[in-house]
């Protein structure tokens, strides 16, 4: 009897599937370390100080001073970056005209651009005859409204929220483009084939639907203005009870080799910091833009 030929394999046979979990263990080796790193740091950072250090670093007059001021100028920059975002976002977002990935690309610079060159920038503006023209009418503005002890822009504490400003901006504006492409332009098209200008349409139809955008822009804004230091060491000073805010703080008392109240500073920072997001993440916002 001849030998029967093998069967071949049938086609549908399923095939062995192979195990994900190396994939997946690389990924979240990668991502656990890059996690770890910051976790380290402020582990460091929380043994090197203490509550004691931290204390004394509040009962500092010029530590609350820099708080106070910080507070401050970081949300006029954040209020002056989501209006200034709001309409080059939709702008963007909207309409395609000559010049737009220029405009775009420009945009950008802040973002990329070293701290420190930024704040030279700046310095070297205000250097400039229509620098020096926006500095002296700053200075008689503030006389007439009764603010004798600010004089001018440069090295005032308006340099500090225009510092903080040219680098938040930048961040908001993009965070409110990606919102508005997010957003559907037809009930805009419908609002104006009803009879709706262009701006009842924008006020009225793409605004209210940009909220979580524009909360979250300026949370980012607000955070980042925290954070600036080189614009502000350039631009504004780092002068006690005048201009110093909390990062500058950090430096100065780095310089003169107060490591503990640096990083007391530091942790102060960080607290607020971590206190802004939560409360941004715990309302909903920001997860779809940033």
């Amino acid at each position: 009897m001849p030998d029967t030929p093998p069967t071949p394999p049938s086609e549908t046979a399923p095939r062995r599937v192979r195990s994900d979990v190396p994939f997946f263990t690389v990924m979240v080796a990668i991502g656990t370390s890059y996690l770890a790193l910051i976790l380290a740091m402020l582990w460091a950072d929380w043994r090197f100080t203490s509550f004691a250090e931290i204390g004394k670093a509040l009962s500092d007059e010029a530590i609350r001073f820099s708080i106070t001021l910080s507070l401050l100028t970081c949300t006029i920059s954040a209020i002056l970056s989501v209006w200034v975002a709001v309409p080059i976002g939709y702008l963007m977002s909207r309409y395609r005209f000559p010049g737009k990935k220029l405009i775009d690309t420009v945009l950008d610079i802040p973002i990329v651009l070293p701290p420190l060159v930024i704040g030279i920038s700046l310095l070297i503006l205000f250097q400039t005859p229509a620098g020096r023209w926006m500095d002296t009418t700053f200075s008689d503005l503030m006389k007439l409204i009764g603010a004798d002890g600010i004089r001018g822009i440069t090295y005032e504490v308006p340099a500090v929220v225009l510092a903080q400003f040219t680098v938040a901006a930048a961040f908001a504006t993009r965070t409110m483009r990606v919102t508005f492409e997010q957003i559907d332009p037809r009930p805009e098209r419908v609002a104006l084939t009803l009879g709706a200008g262009h701006a009842s349409a924008f006020s009225r139809v793409a605004l209210p639907q940009a909220y979580r955008g524009m909360t979250a822009a300026f949370t980012l804004a607000w955070a980042r203005s925290l954070g600036e230091f080189g614009p502000i060491l350039i631009f504004a000073g780092t002068t006690r009870m005048k201009t110093e805010v909390l990062s500058t703080s950090v430096y100065l008392e780095f310089s003169i080799g107060n490591i503990h109240g640096a990083v007391a500073v530091s942790m102060l920072m960080v607290a607020l910091a971590m206190v802004v997001l939560l409360v941004t993440r715990l309302l909903g916002v920001g997860r779809e833009v940033v």
